[in-house]
């Protein structure tokens, strides 16, 4: 399957160790932006009870629900064990400050 490319917006709209959520037909996706300014893109779903992930504490490749403090890998939306389960992730990449987004998931949740 190809990757369609979409412009979400710049690398300066999202604040290191934050995020900013984006809709698409699949529904929300959050994209977080670490403190080494990598972008990654989750559904915005915890896979543990559907907790806004975009409202978590971003730490390194890792985010925290907000809801029941469940870690999920942020690359490859994996939650941290003992936790088990999934977020599907999207692919991201930076050209200069202008970020992309492709809606083609790249884990088996």
């Amino acid at each position: 399957m190809s990757e369609n490319w979409i412009e979400v917006g710049r690398l300066e709209d999202i604040p290191q160790l934050g995020s900013r959520v984006v809709q698409s037909p699949e529904g929300a996706i959050a994209l977080f932006r670490n403190s080494d300014d990598e972008v990654f893109a989750l559904r915005n779903k915890c896979p543990h009870k559907g907790g806004p992930l975009s409202e978590g504490i971003v730490s390194g490749r890792r985010v925290t629900c907000p809801l029941h403090n469940w870690v999920i890998e942020l690359e490859s939306g994996s939650a941290v064990a003992p936790d088990v389960g999934c977020a599907p992730a999207y692919p991201v990449k930076v050209e200069g400050n202008v970020i992309f987004l492709s809606l083609v998931v790249t884990n088996e949740c």
